[in-house]
């Protein structure tokens, strides 16, 4: 299962928010069932970033968002934020 989130931030936490996933990175990897954890910044919109995981199972996905990392995580991040931040689980239909 693939997550993708959205997140939106005020201009003066984009760097904030770059080095505390640089601390945290390693932790989400080590994460039972997470297989995979990328960071992205859109190209012409510095403030944007998606972060796009693979995850063996939804209830793995579940149990790293009840996780404290989570929890603590979220509250740190959600007041930098400019926009409400979405998110969306997809399936892989087709690689190429």
């Amino acid at each position: 299962m693939i997550r993708i989130v959205k997140m939106t931030f005020e201009e003066e936490q984009v760097q904030a928010f770059k080095d505390l996933f640089e601390t945290i990175k390693n932790k989400i990897l080590a994460r039972e069932g997470c297989k995979h954890l990328r960071l992205l910044q859109d190209k012409d919109t510095p403030t944007i970033f998606f972060t796009y995981s693979i995850w063996q199972a939804q209830e793995k996905l579940d149990d790293y968002r009840n996780s404290e990392l989570f929890i603590s995580t979220w509250k740190t991040v959600k007041p930098w934020f400019s926009e409400k931040a979405e998110a969306w689980s997809v399936a892989e239909i087709s690689e190429a």
